[in-house]
């Protein structure tokens, strides 16, 4: 189709289309040299979203699967207060926002049409073919390298298996109770940092070497070297409630966390 843009004739591939599952996106950019950021991602998120889904409901499709993102709730959770389907969003960044925005132009478009909208809100999706920080976490187990986050025990953060989310959204298409819902989803079982380092280890047969650091040294050496954010990462939490998701569709996630582990340990070893 080339781009995702305002502009952008579906015409073609929507005829005789009666499901929609929406996945592209303009997603994080590293070192992003645009002039206003904000509007580079609601060009493709937002109008190009709009577009797709107008044209879609015109062509007559019955339902439309978004895959949004938990970054539209925020981007972290206290402890026993996890994220929850039908909190107040409260994104922080671009792409957050963008997101949030599109999921708005979508419930606007549900409203005036007959098509059912369903929003999805993953995590951190991992499986084989992954990239970014979690290809780096197995790419240092690999090599053997220590790492001084054997205190991060206390932190929870929720995943989402490649399968776990094709499945709900394979759901998401036909179940009846998913219309014109949002839903969270993750594997079930939240993780601490040293805990999904060790189990990562082990599904890649390199067992992880943690070692203890004072949880201020970290946090001060991560402001000296200016990575505060990968330090969030690693050491806060973001926990999501899929509550909803488990009584409304009845859905179990069908992988586990170490048999998803071992998917993604086997494509990063291919």
């Amino acid at each position: 189709m080339g781009g995702l843009s305002a502009e952008t004739d579906w015409t073609v591939v929507l005829r005789s289309v009666d499901q929609v599952v929406h996945l592209a996106a303009r997603v994080h950019v590293i070192n992003d040299k645009s002039m206003d950021p904000l509007a580079e991602f609601r060009q493709v998120n937002v109008e190009g979203t709009a577009n797709l889904a107008r044209q879609a409901a015109a062509a007559g499709v019955r339902r439309f699967v978004y895959l949004s993102s938990i970054k539209v709730n925020g981007e972290f959770t206290q402890e026993g207060h996890p994220f929850t389907a039908d909190d107040t969003p409260a994104p922080e960044d671009p792409y957050g926002v963008s997101k949030h925005e599109a999921e708005q132009a979508l419930r606007q478009i549900a409203a005036d049409t007959t098509m059912e909208v369903v929003i999805i809100r993953p995590p951190l999706v991992y499986g084989p073919g992954v990239k970014a920080n979690f290809e780096s976490m197995m790419r240092w187990l690999s090599r053997g390298v220590p790492l001084p986050l054997a205190v991060v025990t206390k932190n929870r953060r929720s995943l989402v298996a490649l399968d776990n989310l094709v499945d709900l959204s394979m759901t998401c298409l036909s179940h009846p109770a998913a219309a014109n819902q949002t839903f969270l989803v993750s594997d079930g079982e939240d993780l601490s940092t040293a805990g999904l380092l060790r189990r990562m280890g082990a599904a890649l047969g390199h067992p992880a070497r943690l070692f203890y650091v004072p949880p201020l040294m970290l946090k001060i050496g991560a402001h000296a070297v200016k990575k505060t954010g990968i330090y969030q990462r690693l050491c806060g939490s973001l926990q999501l409630d899929i509550t909803k998701t488990r009584r409304l569709l009845d859905w179990i996630p069908p992988v586990s966390v170490d048999e998803g582990l071992r998917r993604a340990a086997e494509g990063f070893r291919a």
